[in-house]
């Protein structure tokens, strides 16, 4: 699906890039041009992880490569593919982590006999919510890099999903091992952000099988390209308050998910820092900070053949992906 790429109002940005028959580079993306960073920095990384590695060194040369607008090594973003901006060797993600989005999967699950007003109901939800938020602990679990794919890349549906949603997330992308981070610290370790669309398959989050198991993320959230990423890792210096960021997601042209990512109960800070206690994180890995309210189940309409996807958050770009059914002979 040709896209036209984002250009974002800001100093620089970093992506992956591509031409027809060549290995993707790392760029440096000022305007609407690119910079190919595995000929322009003396280190020469091979990929924007590579980059990570050594992002507090790295950071004050990206900066002065962007003032100079001269550089020779600068091709036009229009001409290039645009691959997810990352490769992670660990993904995190946050699940039920906007206040408005738990109230709604609150009151869809209400026992029918409940005998409060439905405003009632949802007071008292909104109440647990913010004790959740107040005292409580994020929820947090793993996912696939394998299941990243690019901004702009088409999404296959796998034949035995059957109930396939989107989820439009502000991910982290750290830039230095973490493990057990204060989280009065943690965003010392957010190189940047992305945008992540977490798709998910809803007919088997949940084990029909084994219901004391629980959920299988593997199976509901992991198949190749049910994670687009990107289209850049905007640097955490332009990117003012995370906590205040509009997610915003339409299907074929009409708003499904709008909302801040002030809605979050567990800021970024607190994420980073609860999967640190446990995890270590490394250069590179995402964490994806969870969907607001918006979701295609509560809606009563989940992706089919044909549906384009467009997520954007504030500062960060958009992508743009089109679903397609797999074709089983």
């Amino acid at each position: 699906m040709a896209v036209q790429p984002s250009v974002l109002p800001v100093p620089f940005a970093l992506g992956t890039f591509s031409t027809p028959g060549q290995a993707a580079f790392p760029g440096l993306v000022a305007g609407d041009q690119v910079l190919d960073l595995s000929r322009a920095l003396v280190s020469a990384p091979h990929s924007v992880r590579a980059l990570l590695e050594r992002w507090e060194e790295e950071l004050p040369a990206l900066a002065a490569l962007a003032r100079d607008g001269a550089h020779q090594d600068r091709q036009a973003l229009s001409g290039l593919r645009v691959h997810a901006p990352v490769e992670p060797r660990q993904v995190f993600q946050s699940g039920a982590n906007y206040r408005q989005h738990v109230i709604d999967l609150e009151m869809a699950h209400r026992p029918p006999d409940d005998p409060r007003a439905e405003e009632e109901a949802r007071a008292a939800v909104a109440d647990l919510m913010d004790r959740r938020a107040a005292e409580d602990l994020p929820y947090v679990f793993t996912g696939l890099p394998s299941a990243i794919t690019g901004p702009y890349d088409d999404v296959v549906l796998p034949a035995w999903c059957e109930k396939p949603d989107w989820e439009l997330e502000l991910a982290a992308v750290i830039s230095r091992p973490a493990h057990r981070v204060p989280v009065e610290e943690a965003l010392s370790y957010v190189a940047g952000y992305t945008i992540a669309n977490d798709l998910t398959d809803r007919a088997t989050v949940f084990r029909r099988d084994m219901p004391a198991i629980g959920t299988d993320w593997l199976r509901s959230k992991n198949a190749p390209g049910f994670t687009p990423l990107g289209p850049y890792l905007v640097p955490a210096a332009f990117v003012t308050d995370s906590s205040d960021l509009r997610v915003t997601l339409k299907l074929n042209g009409e708003t499904m998910q709008d909302e801040s990512t002030k809605d979050m109960l567990f800021g970024v800070a607190r994420l980073i820092s609860y999967a640190s206690r446990t995890a270590r994180l490394l250069p590179g890995d995402l964490l994806l900070t969870g969907s607001p309210a918006g979701n295609g189940i509560h809606r009563g309409r989940l992706l089919r053949d044909g549906d384009v996807m467009e997520g954007t958050i504030t500062g960060l770009g958009a992508q743009r992906t089109r679903c397609v059914a797999e074709h089983t002979s």
